[in-house]
């Protein structure tokens, strides 16, 4: 599966909880509801990594660490879609950023 099809995943899975949230409260997530949302997600996220590398405990062991880090993944992707970002131009010229950075800063190979 491709970024495309990922980002066309997780945007039918926005609008269905956009569906439920009228439903269920009259109202949609705001994106900073989402940002927020993200935030938990990253802070469960942590606490599964810090399980899986036996510095705490953690229900769930490796499929729980999988479902987050889906879970993160589909945060950034409706982030992306709720503010407009081509995700993938900004993901290839951000490591080409970074690429040239680390390169500039690594002794040169003879």
């Amino acid at each position: 599966m491709d970024l495309t099809e990922l980002r066309e995943q997780a945007v039918r899975i926005h609008d269905r909880y956009d569906e439920l949230n009228l439903h269920k409260r009259g109202r949609v997530w705001s994106r900073n509801e989402f940002m927020l949302g993200f935030m938990g997600d990253v802070g469960d996220l942590a606490k599964l990594v810090m399980a899986e590398e036996g510095a705490r405990d953690a229900p769930g062991g490796r499929a729980a660490l999988e479902h987050e880090l889906a879970d993160c993944l589909w945060s950034v992707l409706i982030l992306a879609h709720r503010y407009d970002v081509d995700l993938e131009r900004a993901f290839q010229r951000t490591m080409a950023e970074l690429d040239e950075a680390i390169t500039a800063r690594l002794p040169r190979r003879t």
